[in-house]
């Protein structure tokens, strides 16, 4: 088992480190010469021991049980943080392993806040590899590796099943590495549409593909100090917008649109759930905010923006919520706890978890005016499998103990208790700002390093819906 996983965590660092060849390119285009060894000797070094591990396990086969699969997602996060972290320190760009650490698990893991005080100070090829590590993180790197490898096919889907968000974990076709290929090609057309849309929108390439590497990823990162606010351009924020809303949703729904599978679509129950809850959302808002900006459509421009923005958990920003109206950053409060779809790159507890949990009152409610009556839970007009239930109600018991843990954790080190709370929601649910000192006009630079290290655990236990890292930590997980 201890060579196999180790084979395919160097293999995933093997991937990660040809993607260097991106901000690679960068460095040389903006003559950035300094930069270059930090991303070339790494990238190497990783070609090396692939290649090493490769030779040694020529004649072995990759099998992985179930055990196997825990292992190596939770390692392999945790190995990718620190392999995406190398550029970031030895460039001099984040002078502390902590911090280097941190702003490179918040890239991997799609929360997207920084410790960055001057983002537009550091070389352009780093800030986009910030910003690509988002792209990486956002479909899953696990995922990557299964649909460019099929020699990982074995046990596969374990992989892609202890990586992937929501509930329910299925396949689009028979072979998952086919399934992970579709997924990757749809995410990579979406990437290039938004990256053209925003550099013909006035964007230069450079930045234009780090939007679009930190929109599609739903991180939230940015090149530019002031966020996507710095551009003041209203084509841009629409662009934007619009991204972010379909980075939120299911990406098993784009194949569904080129296979013409309709049916699917509209029976989709959570689809129609994520619909309601944001256009419900961004009108409420807008309405609330009309008053303050003095303009309906002003106010439609910054309500929309940041209601995509939270509820798929990119993080971006326009215009400080903090500073709105109490009952619009009650409504944005409230998106943190929901989040996108499952499936989607976006975080959070996901809409189906909501829709689940409100069928089940529902369901209840029923039996005390019906004792008699039987009623069954259905989603997608189908009869949900009988467990879904109690895996809904296991994520939500282990979600609010990490919140309320990381939050009692947080304020012994004398920071307050609302700040420590929407730090916990944001890191959990990878959305990236927070209230009060974690909001937008803030970062986490100030944050005690006990903190940055609890607070990188809860990223990626975020990014992987908690189970999996909860039972890696588990010490009856190593017993025999």
């Amino acid at each position: 088992m201890a060579f196999t996983v180790f084979r395919i965590i160097v293999v995933i660092l093997g991937i990660i480190g040809t993607t260097y060849i991106i901000p690679e390119a960068v460095a040389l285009y903006c003559k950035e010469y300094e930069v270059l060894p930090y991303f070339i000797i790494p990238m190497v070094a990783s070609w090396l021991l692939t290649l090493l591990v490769h030779l040694l396990a020529k004649k072995k086969k990759t099998n992985l049980s179930t055990r196997s699969a825990f292992v190596v997602v939770a390692l392999s996060w945790f190995a990718a943080s620190l392999f995406g972290a190398i550029p970031l320190y030895f460039s001099g760009a984040i002078p502390k392993i902590t911090d280097a650490f941190f702003e490179s698990a918040s890239g991997f893991t799609t929360t997207g806040i920084t410790i960055l005080n001057d983002i537009e100070a550091l070389p352009r090829s780093i800030n986009l590899w910030r910003c690509q590590t988002h792209w990486l993180g956002g479909m899953g790197i696990v995922a990557l590796t299964v649909a460019l490898l099929p020699i990982l096919g074995v046990g596969g889907f374990q992989l892609v099943k202890a990586e992937t968000t929501g509930p329910e974990k299925g396949k689009l076709t028979p072979k998952i590495t086919t399934t992970s290929k579709i997924l990757w090609i749809m995410y990579f057309s979406l990437t290039v549409a938004e990256c053209i849309a925003l550099k013909i929108a006035g964007m230069d390439f450079i930045d234009a593909l780090s939007h679009a590497f930190s929109t599609l990823g739903t991180g939230g990162f940015s090149t530019r100090n002031a966020s996507i606010a710095a551009y003041n351009s209203v084509s841009i924020d629409v662009i934007i917008t619009i991204f972010m809303f379909l980075a939120g949703i299911n990406f098993s729904l784009y194949y569904y649109v080129f296979a013409r599978k309709w049916a699917d679509i509209k029976d989709n129950t959570e689809f129609k759930a994520y619909l309601i809850i944001f256009f419900t959302a961004a009108l409420v808002i807008t309405g609330i905010n009309t008053p303050q900006f003095k303009s309906f459509f002003t106010s439609a421009r910054y309500s929309i923006f940041q209601t995509a923005s939270i509820i798929s958990t990119t993080g971006f920003g326009t215009n400080d919520y903090t500073t709105w109206h109490t009952g619009a950053q009650a409504i944005i409060l409230a998106l943190f706890f929901i989040g996108g779809m499952s499936g989607s790159t976006s975080g959070g507890v996901k809409v189906i978890r909501w829709v689940v949990l409100g069928k089940i009152l529902h369901n209840e409610f029923s039996k005390m005016i019906h004792p008699h009556g039987v009623f069954q839970m259905r989603i997608n007009k189908q009869p949900a499998r009988k467990e879904l239930s109690n895996t809904v109600a296991a994520f939500f018991f282990v979600y609010i103990s990490l919140i309320l843990f990381s939050t009692f954790y947080t304020c012994l080190f004398g920071i307050d208790v609302f700040t420590s709370f929407s730090g916990a929601l944001s890191m959990l649910g990878n959305v990236g700002p927070g209230f009060n000192l974690l909001g937008p006009s803030f970062n986490a630079s100030w944050l005690p390093a006990a903190v940055k290290w609890m607070y990188c655990i809860l990223m990626i236990a975020g990014r992987l819906e908690f189970f999996t890292i909860v039972i890696f930590l588990s010490p009856s997980f190593w017993k025999k």
